[in-house]
């Protein structure tokens, strides 16, 4: 009997298959004693391991490439972080073997993370498979993971971790169903980037039995179990209409009658630029520099070796606008040249641009590598500050930014409520805005991102979100100035009309988003996206705004 289920829909497309499910998490190793006279040798197998799996996912991250490289090489320094291993030491000297004392140092910080509620502990689901990784290769048995099959089928996990997800063959794996994770996690965004549906955040997904046949809408984040001909029938016609529509609209993004918004790409490097252009971008709205300080956790990459990047991806878009974000560092993103080690809420300590203020010479380097990399090239290029709370962030940047010489917009991200409440104060100093909305709903709910328990917090259709989202347009529109959203909340083709009814002037998203964005906006006028932007905002609730903006684009 066909049921119906609903998770958060987080990567478009439908996907009709049976159910596979990911492998078994690795056992737990038992708790026996050692004698003094091996900590020694335990002591080196655990560091074998860890060095072996940290090369195994950079490895990965490269054969990957693009946003998946970044998050990659991301948990790779978490498994060779010095605390984990200083503690594992510490345990095999009391008599711990090497899984039993990577296993029990790995579970304490775990627990420090979750319990501690800090940013980082969206995390978890990364600090878990990096650990099951290390254990099962020192158990020398297979690490589980995406199961084998001759078959396309649809993947069922309690949550997806980046080595698993970078490395998913699409021509395989339909869709995938997880029971955590939330619309701003690393599986979320690794799918959205390989083009595959998604729903996450479904409780009880693991119970659907091996084999059964689902369908998965990932746009509305309905599972249907079981389900009938007539539905598969009426959700495979939906998807061949949607496909052709993608097809019908090319071109620049604009609403029916004309009103432009340019669709940009996020992109975390080079090796995310021909999907970009695949896609039809008309820039790039936010390009992530991590990337390139990732490699090294201990000192900051050369200026030759930043300009050599930037301008790879400068020289992909002649002529387009490339808005690049300087270092984002701290948070979930630690350095250890740059970001504390020791504060107890990194999320809300000195990361982003307060990390650069506070290193001067890395942000003046950065500075210079852009302006070389631009140097003779018809580009358009922007650059702009991560987390800026007021007018004083936006003028130290904005200085740091001439005294670089840098020939460039300078613009700030409006991340944290207080720079939306002032955006005119901060558009004193600053050319432009862009709204990264992910960690604007996390500050604005008080609910961490990557948390699956907390996930209708961070829906990007939260009635309070889109207000904070309105001001900033508004101050921008007084100010004549320009006012984007690069965050998530860009790819959702319904809410990228909405957007562009509260005044946002352009939409930056993954590149497998852009065709869906294109071609929804082109079915709408820009007076029927205002009203469909006031419907929203006019809600209670994040399900009722998404309604509401649906039966006025609708015309019900």
């Amino acid at each position: 009997m066909e049921t119906t289920l609903r998770g958060v829909g987080v990567s478009h497309g439908v996907a009709i298959g049976e159910v596979r499910h990911m492998g078994t998490a690795v056992l737990e190793p038992p708790a026996k004693q050692i004698p003094a006279d091996e900590a020694e040798r335990e002591q080196g197998r655990a560091r074998q391991a860890v060095e072996a799996v940290a090369a195994d996912l950079v490895a990965r991250g490269n054969l990957a490439g693009g946003e998946a490289q970044h998050v990659l090489e991301a948990q790779a320094m978490m498994a060779q972080d010095p605390e984990l291993m200083a503690d594992v030491d510490r345990r095999i000297a009391v008599g711990s073997t090497a899984e039993r004392g990577v296993y029990d140092a790995f579970a304490a910080y775990r627990a420090l993370l979750a319990n501690a509620g800090e940013y980082l502990a969206g995390r978890v689901a990364d600090l878990d498979d990096v650990r099951n990784r290390i254990v099962a290769r020192l158990l020398g048995v297979p690490m589980p993971g995406v199961p084998d099959s001759d078959e396309p089928y649809v993947l069922i996990a309690r949550d997806l971790a980046p080595a698993d997800t970078a490395l998913l063959d699409p021509t395989l794996v339909l869709g995938f169903v997880t029971e955590e994770g939330g619309p701003t996690s690393h599986s979320a965004i690794l799918a959205r980037a390989l083009g595959v549906p998604a729903v996450v955040a479904l409780p009880g997904a693991g119970e659907i039995a091996e084999g059964t046949v689902v369908a998965v809408d990932g746009s509305t984040g309905e599972i249907f179990v079981e389900p009938s001909q007539e539905k598969r029938a009426e959700m495979e016609s939906a998807s061949a209409a949607r496909k052709a529509a993608l097809s019908a609209v090319t071109g620049p993004g604009a609403t029916s009658d004309g009103h432009k918004v340019p669709l940009l790409a996020n992109v975390g490097g080079p090796g995310d630029v021909p999907a970009a252009l695949e896609a039809g971008a008309e820039g790039v709205g936010l390009f992530r520099t991590e990337f390139l300080f990732l490699d090294d956790s201990k000192q900051a990459p050369s200026e030759e070796k930043q300009v050599e990047a930037y301008r790879a991806v400068l020289e992909a878009f002649p002529e387009g606008r490339v808005v690049v974000r300087v270092l984002d560092a701290g948070a979930d993103k630690p350095l250890e040249f740059l970001t504390p080690a020791d504060e107890p809420n990194p999320a809300l300590g000195v990361r982003g641009l307060r990390s650069l203020l506070d290193h001067p010479d890395v942000l003046r380097t950065q500075l210079t590598a852009l302006s070389r990399a631009a140097e003779g090239l018809p580009v358009y290029l922007e650059v702009m500050a991560p987390m800026v709370a007021d007018r004083a962030d936006a003028k130290a940047f904005a200085d740091a930014c001439r005294e670089a010489g840098l020939q460039a917009k300078f613009g700030a991200m409006v991340e944290i409520p207080s720079a939306a409440l002032r955006a005119r104060s901060i558009l004193q100093e600053v050319e432009f805005l862009s709204l990264g909305t992910n960690d604007l709903a996390q500050y604005t709910f008080a609910a961490d991102r990557q948390v699956g328990a907390v996930s209708r917090l961070q829906d990007p259709w939260q009635p309070a979100l889109l207000d904070l989202v309105a001001l900033s347009a508004e101050a921008a529109r007084a100010e004549g100035k320009s006012c984007g959203v690069c965050g998530e909340a860009a790819s959702d083709p319904l809410l990228a009309c909405v957007l562009t009814g509260l005044g946002v002037t352009s939409l930056s998203m993954g590149a497998a988003s852009i065709p869906y964005v294109r071609a929804t906006l082109a079915k709408h006028t820009l007076a029927q996206c205002e009203r469909a932007a006031s419907a929203a905002r006019a809600a209670d609730s994040a399900d009722e705004a998404r309604l509401a903006a649906q039966a006025v684009l609708s015309g019900e």
